[in-house]
């Protein structure tokens, strides 16, 4: 057998050269669960709004690695003392956070699976993994649990500034072009430090976390919450939901046998065993993306319509507003639609619709980004900021908006 060398470098555009650190991890990112990332878009159907964003969750996990790489090495330099087993299993709990992740994923949670979020997804693959690699994920799952008893593991694997926050911030600005979402990770990543196991940011960086919150601001409405994305994964959620209900009534839809599976069987996390598993790995952008293609020549006026607004990005009309809009006039809209294609209420509300985006950059109730001062006492950043935008950034901004046919414009 040939020997194979594990300890590998990584050419990325964003940081440059990642060192894979041991045959484990090189392992880890070598099985298929983890090579499935390579066919799962980071930012879904965000490329009909920014033709450059087609990365995908792989190239993010290999960053957010590469990221708690230079935190370890940050807080070892500082005194804290992190054992090789704990380094070990802070790569795999990072590399392996988002590897419950469906093909186009916030779609596919609120669609086809009933409500199985990717996090809890994510643990079975790693629990999977565990017994694949004889138990050395053991550690890693504690922590990615929050069953570790140093609660600075997990606060750098997920809080309001992690490396997974970290890296997508920094990496959908650069393949999206949003320039107001890059951020400085080496600074925030040097002005570190663990207080009585508690991650905390020292008072010096404080202008570069308030930079960093303002850019997750901007990204969430520049990119994530950009409105023809918001219309474009809902329209992709409701050609899922649509493809379960014909399923389920008997329709055979052409799809590969993974899709085909999940949109023929109620799939709740209570039944979701390994062999459930082992079909979800096999699911990726590639099988949702065929079977659109397929479907928007179904005779199904609703799946079929629904299919050519998304391969051919002619979507949904979507207006915006600051306060809920008027009902009278979105079932206005929606009976008109109905009567002009001869279908039921039911039908015309898969175009005609509305909802509500919500932005808050830093939440106030959630578990609170900690200033190391100089004189060693620990505050929340909100007390610590001499700016009012952070009090303002810590405010949920709501906003509403109603979907309908552009045709509905003309008539």
């Amino acid at each position: 057998m040939i020997p194979v060398n594990k300890l590998k470098i990584l050419n990325d555009p964003i940081y440059g050269f990642i060192t894979i650190p041991n045959s484990l991890i090189y392992d880890l990112i070598q099985h298929p669960y983890f090579q499935r990332l390579r066919r799962i878009s980071q930012m879904g159907l965000s490329s009909l709004v920014y033709p450059g964003a087609n990365h995908t969750r792989f190239h993010h996990a290999i960053g957010c690695m590469h990221l708690m790489q230079k935190a370890v090495q940050t807080l070892r330099f500082k005194g804290v003392l992190i054992s090789n087993e704990e380094e070990d299993a802070l790569y795999i709990a990072i590399l392996l956070h988002d590897i419950g992740h469906g093909p186009f994923s916030h779609a596919l949670e609120n669609s086809i699976v009933n409500e199985v979020h990717h996090e809890e997804i994510s643990l079975l693959f790693m629990s999977a993994l565990n017994e694949a690699f004889d138990g050395k994920l053991s550690l890693a799952i504690l922590i990615f649990k929050g069953n570790y008893h140093r609660k600075f593991m997990l606060q750098l694997i997920s809080s309001q500034l992690d490396m997974d926050r970290m890296d997508y911030l920094k990496r959908d600005s650069f393949y999206s072009g949003v320039a107001e979402g890059n951020i400085n990770s080496d600074r925030l990543i040097q002005m570190m430090n663990v207080e009585d196991d508690v991650l905390v940011m020292e008072e010096k960086g404080i202008y570069s976390i308030e930079k960093f919150l303002m850019a997750r601001r901007l990204m969430y409405w520049q990119a994530y919450l950009h409105k023809t994305s918001v219309v474009a994964e809902i329209t992709l959620t409701k050609i899922l939901k649509r493809a379960k209900e014909l399923s389920q009534k008997g329709m055979v839809l052409e799809c590969s046998a993974p899709l085909n599976y999940f949109l023929n069987n109620k799939i709740e996390l209570e039944n979701f065993d390994k062999s459930r598993l082992e079909i979800f790995a096999q699911l990726d952008d590639f099988d949702v993306m065929s079977a659109i293609k397929n479907w928007q020549f179904n005779d199904d006026f609703v799946l079929s319509s629904l299919s050519k607004m998304i391969i051919n990005r002619d979507l949904l009309k979507i207006k915006m507003f600051d306060v809920k809009p008027n009902l009278e006039e979105l079932n206005t809209l929606k009976d008109k639609f109905a009567m002009l294609h001869s279908i039921s209420d039911k039908e015309a509300s898969y175009f005609v619709f509305k909802g509500k985006l919500k932005n808050q950059a830093y939440d106030k109730q959630s578990e609170p980004i900690s200033i190391l001062k100089k004189d060693k006492t620990v505050e929340n950043i909100v007390d610590s900021s001499e700016q009012l935008q952070l009090k303002a950034l810590s405010k949920s901004v709501v906003k509403y908006f109603m979907c309908f046919p552009k045709v509905l414009l003309e008539s």
